[in-house]
């Protein structure tokens, strides 16, 4: 087992990677009860809970557990955030399309994925996309979770007048929302490990104090048996048919778009702090990107949106974590995992609300990369970011923002900076505009 992670070339050891497998873990487990939230959508979009939660854990583990033995990087997955948003808000609240179809457009995605991996074509349409407009997504993403967030808190309410505003901030429920946030924003300014977990544990048990959540009676009611994948499983194949639609495939090409800037982010932000890089590359780059596009074919298989490398790996890279070792603990914790289905029933929208808002907070930091003293850039960026919370929809803010971006670079005398494959894009985006919205 050594040899197979190459402990010693690497400088480590058992203790060091499990330890860094568990911080991992705890960094990201909010996964396990936001996602089935999130993608229920409070019953909202008609997919049960308890299986996108055995969807969610099982797709983290077999994810995980791929990028471990196949590309041995201590990086872990689970179904991504935004991309979740998107599936539910979006795709099956907003454009009416029942969420079978929308599993069934994650999968096809993620083949599409392993297709573009294998032939080395990701990598040419990654660098025809400009830095800026890839930073402006990843932003965007950010303001659109964190208003969500503020919603399901019910810290932002609907208003006749000006469209949103302030809501009752005495009620129980969004007080309780209100403390998590102080809670969780204190944990992560201390620089504690799994901050985001531990506020929603404590935001649990305040709740349960203030008599806003219902205590567990007894064991049976933290520990329990694995909810059924039976309503979520195969549903992607069984619905493969019905995404081929104009509507659907501005739905893939959002999900492989997201996708593919987040895991390239993720995983050079990730090797980077490890020294992993070699000559500013990324060693089994190839490897890496196959467990992602594969973890997302397991997902959509299994019942829940896009799974995808999580930047929280870097928790566990801060903690020693070098080999792929670290992520076969991970992976192993997300299994032990499945069989604490009862705490679902604790873990309410204001619980999870503190976590999408910092996650927002944390994905809004691309901004700083951006060069906003140019016009023609800042114009396009601006309104993708902007538009994604506003229109309520990651797709529009995409389209808008490489709708645009041709157009300022032409009118500033740029037009040879264009990709070809910007254009193409473009294109696509008006046609998106013209017959789909």
């Amino acid at each position: 087992m050594k040899k197979f992670f190459k402990f010693e070339e690497l400088g480590t050891n058992y203790r060091t990677e499990f330890t860094a497998g568990l911080t991992t873990f705890l960094a990201m487990a909010y996964i396990l009860f936001v996602n089935p939230i999130t993608l229920a959508a409070d019953g909202a979009t008609g997919m049960p809970a308890g299986a996108v939660f055995t969807a969610t854990a099982l797709a983290a583990a077999v994810g995980t557990l791929i990028m471990g033995l196949l590309a041995k990087y201590p990086v872990a997955l689970a179904p991504g955030m935004g991309l979740n948003a998107f599936f539910s808000y979006t795709v099956v609240l907003g454009w009416g399309i029942p969420w079978e179809t929308a599993l069934a457009g994650v999968l096809a995605s993620g083949l599409i994925f392993i297709i573009l991996t294998l032939t080395g074509i990701r990598e040419t349409i990654i660098n025809a996309i400009p830095a800026n407009l890839k930073m402006a997504v990843g932003a965007g993403i950010g303001l659109f979770i964190a208003f969500i967030g503020f919603q399901n808190s019910g810290i932002i309410v609907g208003n006749d007048a000006t469209l949103v505003g302030l809501g009752d901030l005495s009620a129980g429920p969004t007080l309780l929302a209100i403390f998590g946030i102080f809670v969780t924003v204190i944990l992560l300014a201390l620089d504690i490990k799994g901050g985001v977990f531990y506020g929603m544990i404590v935001t649990v048990i305040a709740g349960i104090i203030a008599g806003l959540i219902q205590p567990p009676s007894g064991l049976n009611d933290i520990v329990g048996s694995v909810p059924s994948l039976g309503p979520t499983f195969g549903q992607a194949f069984v619905h493969f048919g019905d995404i081929f639609t104009g509507q659907m495939l501005v739905v893939i090409l959002t999900f492989l778009f997201v996708d593919f800037f987040d895991t390239a982010g993720t995983l050079v932000a990730v090797a980077s702090k490890a020294g992993l890089m070699r000559d500013n590359k990324l060693p089994r780059a190839g490897k890496a990107l196959f467990s992602d596009s594969a973890a997302t074919v397991v997902g959509a298989a299994l019942g829940t949106s896009t799974t995808t490398s999580y930047v929280e790996s870097t928790t566990g890279v801060s903690a020693g974590g070098r080999s792929g070792f670290t992520a076969v603990v991970t992976a192993g914790l997300f299994i032990l995992a499945l069989f604490f289905s009862p705490l679902l029933g604790m873990v309410t929208s204001e619980v999870t609300a503190p976590a999408l808002i910092i996650v927002g907070v944390l994905m809004c930091t691309t901004l700083k990369e951006i060069e906003w003293d140019k016009f023609e850039i800042a114009v396009p960026a601006f309104l993708t970011i902007i538009t994604m919370p506003l229109a309520y929809s990651i797709a529009t803010g995409i389209a808008i923002g490489f709708v645009f971006y041709p157009v300022t670079m032409v009118v500033k005398g740029k037009a040879k900076e264009i990709n070809p494959i910007m254009w193409l894009l473009f294109v696509i985006f008006i046609l998106y505009f013209l017959f789909l919205i």
